[in-house]
């Protein structure tokens, strides 16, 4: 069975965000970095080339592969900031209605810039996804 491409490196989370080219979706990078730092209580990091992760959670996969993957995080795609809410949206549709402008699939938020957004409705669903991913997967 193929092995994940996506896994944790040793790069500079602060050299990749100074990297992303839009000045504002760098800014608002570094206001993910922050905000999902303080309510994950984890350090950054860079998962492959392009995902900002916090904190990690072990899983098998159907075929029985163990695999790793972040509790939480982001990253600065070319047509939005996708941030990763790994239980899925399910529980967060009251939060959704208060959110401001986006979009979401399974597991990933979709959000052209922050500005568009109620930061607070964002803390709350990180948060208690975190909460909930830890929950589910003690370790």
């Amino acid at each position: 069975m193929a092995e994940l491409k996506t896994r944790p490196t040793r790069r500079s989370v602060p050299r990749f965000i100074a990297s992303v080219e839009h000045p504002v979706r760098r800014q608002d990078c570094e206001t993910l970095l922050h905000v999902m730092s303080e309510v994950s209580g984890e350090t950054a990091v860079l998962w492959g080339d392009s995902i900002v992760g916090f904190g990690r959670y072990n899983y098998r996969q159907r075929g029985g592969q163990r695999c790793s993957w972040p509790l939480s995080g982001f990253s600065p795609r070319k047509q939005n900031l996708t941030i990763y809410i790994m239980p899925g949206f399910e529980r967060y549709k009251s939060h959704l209605d208060r959110l401001g402008k986006h979009r979401h699939s399974v597991s990933c938020l979709y959000l052209n810039r922050l500005a568009d957004i109620d930061l607070a409705v964002l803390r709350e669903i990180v948060a208690d996804s975190i909460e909930v991913m830890r929950a589910r997967y003690p370790d």
